[in-house]
């Protein structure tokens, strides 16, 4: 196991009830800033609990933070936060709005000339930022507790991410009975969300890291057991709180600590969604495949391992077609053909915008502009 240093300072509050705790949380001498997506909040209750919590508090709202959240949204809100002088920024929502939210008060403390400058340096120039709380109602990326955020710029098509460590949540509430509302379709896509975060820090090759293998197969294990449950059961509460908690340490820095991590199907994914449109789980399901199979060698050990601990079959190819039938068993979609795109128009953008950025990414580096087509090809 490598060497690595642990830092999370974001507080979880997890349970029924526990949005009333943001009343003593948000701090009370400036303006908070509430931002939230499309108005979902305000169908299953949760926006009202956050005006209840936040009576006492002078807020501004800010709705309509889209899905994959765009630069020119969040620019707005730098504006609005800039005006009001707000001092504290609360994420009502789900990954897309927090993440919204991170860059939004990274943005609003940022003092070059291009704040798209903190998304084209992975948040290098990020030196400070105004604190973030978060209220989860939908779990699938992780965001509540790492300093991760994905942000889309429609003038350019790009859809690029920063890390920070400025940008970790000071406080994060995650009630399993928010997500009670969900629609199928985002419940399935969190599951495969998370599931790809573990599988980014877990499948690449053997590094001398048990505990860190374990801790991830645990996270696996259990999304493949509460995803159907959580599915077929909207209002299991104990299946929502396991889904919730296995979507946040999924990516909360802790089962990555040590090892090596792949990251090529998110980088990939991403350019599918700027291209396209698609869900981001979408592209998750079907670029993660190819990016085994195109790596079969490489990754045959640890595939092989969790063929055997998490499917209890023996091969590579048997653990791959495992993890596809169980994509597939939730109604996410696994082949570009079953999204009406053609896998070589898609390798021909992708492989475009990777040879452009000079970009190589995987556990070797080794995955650049050919080896994303060649990767696509196989997902056709």
């Amino acid at each position: 196991m490598q060497n690595f240093v642990y830092r999370n300072p974001t507080e979880i509050l997890f349970g029924r009830g526990m949005i009333s705790e943001i009343a003593t949380r948000v701090p009370a001498g400036a303006p908070a800033l509430f931002a939230y997506g499309g108005g979902s909040i305000k169908r299953n209750g949760v926006y009202d609990r956050v005006k209840a919590a936040l009576k006492s508090h002078r807020v501004v709202e800010f709705g309509g933070i889209e899905a994959n959240p765009l630069y020119e949204t969040c620019l707005t809100a730098v504006d609005v936060v800039k005006r009001e002088r707000v001092g504290f920024v609360l994420a009502v929502g789900g990954g897309s709005v927090l993440d919204a939210a991170k860059f939004i008060a990274a943005a609003a403390c940022f003092t070059g000339a291009d704040p798209w400058d903190i998304l084209r340096t992975n948040g290098s120039v990020v030196k400070a930022a105004l604190p973030v709380g978060t209220v989860l109602t939908l779990p699938a990326t992780g965001s509540e507790a790492n300093g991760n955020s994905v942000i889309s710029r429609r003038a350019t098509r790009e859809k690029l991410h920063f890390t920070s460590n400025h940008s970790f949540p000071v406080f994060s509430v995650l009630d399993p009975e928010t997500t009670f509302t969900l629609p199928a379709k985002q419940v399935r896509n969190g599951v495969v969300d998370a599931f790809a975060h573990v599988m980014e820090q877990y499948m690449t090759c053997p590094a001398d890291a048990p505990l860190q293998d374990r801790l991830a197969e645990s996270v696996l294990h259990t999304l493949v057991e509460v995803g159907p449950m959580t599915l077929a059961e909207p209002r299991n509460y104990e299946a929502r709180a396991s889904f919730m908690w296995s979507a946040t340490l999924a990516l909360n820095t802790l089962i990555g600590c040590g090892v090596p991590q792949d990251w090529a199907t998110h980088m990939i994914g991403h350019e599918l969604t700027a291209f396209y449109g698609l869900d981001h789980a979408e592209t998750l399901a079907i670029v993660m495949l190819g990016v085994w199979q195109h790596k079969l060698a490489q990754k045959r050990a640890k595939l092989e391992q969790y063929g055997r601990r998490v499917w209890n079959v023996t091969s590579a190819e048997a653990a791959i077609a495992k993890t596809e039938a169980f994509f597939n068993s939730i109604n996410m979609p696994t082949r570009l053909q079953a999204c009406n795109i053609s896998s070589e128009d898609a390798a021909a953008k992708v492989s475009a915008r990777f040879a452009e950025r000079k970009a190589a990414f995987g556990e070797h580096g080794d995955i650049g502009a050919d080896a994303a087509a060649a990767i696509l090809r196989l997902r056709a």
